[in-house]
């Protein structure tokens, strides 16, 4: 997935593809397979592999490449796999958010727009425990008060090839102290948002997804991500060194 690619249009296939896994996910907490694709839309194998290629390419999930099933690690803002984020929906258990920061759009998409989504995680640092509850990108609560998320790689690494290894940097930390010894643990510097600057940052996604089926490809520029980040008051100085 490279940084600063020329904009392209999706394929009709994509499209109807993207609107199908979305509306899967949400109301069965996972992702279709093959047969679940053809039998809903009638794409062939050859026609979901591809189309699923475009959707990586244009950042909506992380797709084994070479899986001849089509294997999807991650469809944002959702995860196959247990990842450090569980998102319950109306105290129940949904479905694993792909990282901290995509919890931010979680409960901006339809299906939960009327629904309160609790995100329960854990601090990288200790692994004691964190959450909040978010009603259509609005906080309700969180434990404990001074919640951060921790973004451990610069965005001049993010989305090479994929998601998969941004996603697993962007971490909630208790406090400040927390993040400090968690760098030292991992030997790597990072960035803290709050959870209101992370909802600017990452939540706007959350207003194209599903709302507009014709939604374009995301793109990724280095420059546009850090220069954002400082405009919302991030202390960026780890990504400027």
């Amino acid at each position: 997935m490279p940084q600063d690619i020329a904009p392209f249009e999706w394929s009709d296939d994509a499209l109807r593809l993207r609107q199908l896994v979305y509306e899967h996910w949400c109301e069965h907490g996972r992702g279709p397979n093959l047969r679940d694709v053809h039998e809903a839309i009638g794409l062939t194998r050859r026609q979901t592999v591809q189309a699923y290629r475009q959707l990586q390419l244009g950042i909506c999930g992380c797709i084994d490449l070479f899986s001849q099933n089509a294997s999807v690690y991650r469809f944002m803002p959702f995860a196959s796999f247990p990842t450090q984020v569980k998102a319950y929906v109306d105290d129940t258990f949904h479905s694993f958010a792909g990282c901290a920061m995509e919890t931010m759009p979680f409960s901006k998409m339809p299906p939960f727009a009327d629904s309160t989504v609790t995100f329960e995680s854990y601090c990288s640092c200790c692994l004691e425990p964190v959450r909040f509850t978010a009603k259509a990108g609005q906080f309700l609560s969180r434990e404990p008060d001074g919640l951060l998320i921790h973004v451990s790689t610069s965005p001049w690494d993010w989305q090479l090839i994929d998601t998969m290894y941004q996603c697993d940097s962007m971490n909630f930390v208790i406090d400040a102290d927390h993040a400090e010894r968690y760098e030292r643990e991992i030997g790597r510097r990072g960035v803290l948002f709050t959870l209101e600057q992370a909802m600017v940052f990452a939540g706007g996604s959350g207003d194209r997804r599903m709302w507009n089926f014709h939604a374009p490809p995301e793109t990724s520029s280095p420059e546009k991500v850090i220069n954002g980040a400082r405009g919302l008051g991030v202390d960026v100085a780890n990504w400027d060194a």
